[in-house]
């Protein structure tokens, strides 16, 4: 094996690392296990020490990030490529339905002395922010990132700060 420098430190069960999920908590081995955990997301992780990578243990396909003496690198799902077909699928899905109605308020305006002349654009509108919060919720899930236990965090800091 190639010669680290002093900061750099190899990957090892009984050392402590910070989580590469959540980036807030830290992983450590679980008691009578060959496993690690992470003290804040909850997540479980299994190490190849001989390749220094680790791999998240509870998600299918797997996450696997490698250890580069310092910090985690190259996370990359195993066995799975995410290519145009998705990308351009979500924005089909933002945008055609945004579209429909934007056409159709657009051929068949409102009269605008009607007390709901404001509903089609508002309707327009909602539709665009639902749609691409759908796909925000999917990339969340997909890339299993604890958003609202990071937020939550987050938040409490900056009330710790400020109090």
């Amino acid at each position: 094996m190639q010669d680290l420098n002093k900061s750099a430190r190899y990957l090892n069960l009984q050392e402590v690392y910070p989580c590469p999920i959540c980036q807030v908590g830290e992983i450590a081995t679980m008691p009578l296990m060959e496993a690690m955990a992470c003290q804040f997301c909850h997540h479980i992780f299994t190490a190849n020490l001989e390749k220094q990578q680790l791999q998240m243990a509870d998600r299918q396909p797997p996450l696997t990030w490698r250890w580069d003496g310092k910090s985690w690198s190259q996370r990359r799902l195993k066995d799975v490529e995410i290519g145009w077909g998705y990308t351009l699928g979500a924005i089909a899905f933002v945008i055609l339905p945004t579209t429909l109605i934007g056409i159709t308020v657009y051929a068949r305006p409102p009269l605008l002395s009607s007390p709901l002349s404001w509903f089609p654009v508002f309707w327009m509108g909602l539709t665009f922010c639902l749609h691409l919060g759908i796909i925000a919720q999917l990339v969340i899930e997909f890339l299993d990132f604890p958003f609202w236990a990071y937020l939550n965090r987050k938040l409490q800091s900056i009330w710790q700060r400020s109090g």
